[in-house]
C-alpha cells in the first residue's frame, strides 16, 4: 500500500544526496585551483626572494709581479754513453762497461747514488743505405744518466772526468734553485704589494672605492739557466782541460691577480 509519509521521507533524502553531489562537483575543482594557485604563488615569492639576493657586484682586477734573483745551488747534467757494433751482445757489454765506469767516477767524486738516475736506454739498428735495399750492419746503444751536482765548484772537473771515463755525449746542463719555496714566498709578497698599489691608484683614477678582495689567482715559477747541450764536443772528449762553467743567476717570478669589489 502506498504510504505518503515514507514517500516524502525518501524524496527528502534524494534531494539531500543530489545537493551534496552538486556541491562536490562545483566546489572541488575550485578548491584544487585555489590550492594550485597558492602553491605557484608561494614558489614565485620564493624565486623572487632567491633572485633578490643575487645582486650584481662591480669589480676590478689588477695584476702584480714579483721577482727575486738568486744564485742557483744545484746543477743538472746528462752524461750519455753511445756504443756501436755488429752484434747486440757486444754493444751491450761495451756500453754497460763504460757506463759503470762513469757511475763509479761520479760516486768517487762525491755524487750520492740518489743523485744519479738513468733517464734513457735506447737500442736501435744501424742500416747501410748505400745499397739498393738497406740492410742492418750493426747496432747502437745510448744510455743516459741524469746527474744532480750539488757542489757547483766541481762542475768543470766532473764534466772532464765523466768524459774521460767513457761519456761521449754531455748535454742538457742547467742550473736551478733546489729549495725555492722561500724565494717564491718573497716574490709572492712583492707581487701582492705591487697589485695592491696598482689597485689603489686605479681606484683613485676611476673615482671608486675598494671594498674587499673577492678573487685571487697566481702563476709564475723559476727560470732555470741552460748551457750548451753539446759540451763534450767543445771539451775534446778524452783530453783537454776542464771547462769553465758560469752559473749566473736564477730568476724567480710570481704573478698574481687580485679582484676587488668596488662601489
Amino acid at each position: 500500500m502506498f504510504n505518503l509519509e515514507n514517500f516524502l521521507k525518501l524524496k527528502k533524502y534524494k534531494t539531500i544526496i543530489l545537493t551534496a553531489v552538486v556541491l562536490v562537483v562545483i566546489i572541488l575543482p575550485a578548491v584544487i585551483v585555489i590550492s594550485y594557485g597558492t602553491e605557484v604563488a608561494t614558489k614565485l615569492k620564493s624565486y623572487r626572494y632567491i633572485g633578490a639576493g643575487l645582486q650584481y657586484k662591480n669589480t676590478i682586477s689588477v695584476a702584480g709581479e714579483g721577482k727575486i734573483y738568486t744564485k742557483p745551488d744545484i746543477a743538472l747534467v746528462s752524461f750519455s754513453v753511445v756504443s756501436e757494433g755488429k752484434r747486440v751482445t757486444d754493444v751491450q757489454n761495451e756500453n754497460s762497461s763504460k757506463t759503470n765506469k762513469v757511475i763509479k767516477f761520479l760516486k768517487e767524486s762525491g755524487i750520492e747514488e740518489k743523485d744519479i738516475k738513468t733517464t734513457g736506454y735506447n737500442l736501435y739498428p744501424v742500416y747501410n743505405y748505400e745499397e739498393r735495399t738497406p740492410r742492418i750492419v750493426g747496432y747502437s746503444i745510448t744510455q743516459t744518466l741524469e746527474t744532480k751536482i750539488r757542489n757547483l765548484d766541481k762542475i768543470g772537473d766532473l764534466l772532464e772526468g765523466a768524459a774521460t771515463s767513457g761519456a761521449n755525449q754531455i748535454g742538457s746542463l742547467y742550473f736551478k734553485v733546489d729549495k725555492d719555496e722561500e724565494f717564491k714566498e718573497q716574490a709572492r709578497k712583492l707581487a701582492i704589494e705591487d697589485a695592491k698599489n696598482k689597485a689603489e691608484k686605479l681606484a683613485s683614477q676611476l673615482g671608486v672605492k675598494l671594498i674587499k678582495i673577492s678573487g685571487y689567482s697566481e702563476g709564475g715559477g723559476v727560470s732555470p739557466i741552460y748551457r750548451d747541450s753539446k759540451l763534450a764536443e767543445g771539451m775534446g772528449v778524452g783530453g783537454g782541460g776542464a771547462p769553465q762553467i758560469q752559473t749566473g743567476e736564477s730568476e724567480i717570478i710570481v704573478n698574481v691577480t687580485l679582484t676587488y669589489e668596488i662601489n
